[in-house]
């Protein structure tokens, strides 16, 4: 009997810790590609919650709900910054910087292990170099972590 209501005891806890919900954060790097080393690259990090249900409107033929707030109001206004080398010098390519950024990320990814951070995923996008007149380009990064 003793064991039935330990075993029962022991599995309820089990389970509690399985219906928590998780928490997300997702860090974005962006690097230049932007010829002459012009361009601008860093790690963005917001350090303020948003909900999005605050910016999300309805719309459907019947109802035509749309939300008040502001473009001006969704943006996060506390971050961190941090500076990461373009990727592209008066030289060409320069794998040294590119080298320089994988050290940086590969500390922040360690940090965000270290303070209980799982990385879910990562996904990255590109808006390319498009020609002789178009110098213009960056390569985008977001680190999903969960905990």
């Amino acid at each position: 009997m003793k064991t039935n209501l330990l075993f029962t005891l022991l599995l309820m806890i089990t389970s509690s810790f399985a219906l928590q919900s998780q928490e997300y954060r997702v860090i974005t790097s962006v690097e230049s590609i932007v010829s002459s080393g012009l361009g601008r690259s860093r790690i963005i990090n917001a350090l303020e919650d948003k909900d999005y249900k605050e910016y999300t409107s309805v719309q459907t033929e019947e109802d035509n709900t749309r939300n008040k707030s502001k473009r001006s109001d969704i943006r996060v206004k506390n971050f961190e910054e941090t500076k990461l080398l373009n990727f592209f010098n008066l030289g060409g390519i320069r794998f040294q910087n590119i080298a320089a950024n994988d050290a940086l990320l590969t500390s922040m990814i360690n940090d965000m292990t270290t303070n209980g951070w799982e990385l879910a995923f990562v996904t990255s996008a590109v808006e390319s170099d498009g020609g002789k007149s178009d110098g213009q380009g960056i390569f985008v990064t977001r680190y999903i972590f969960k905990k």
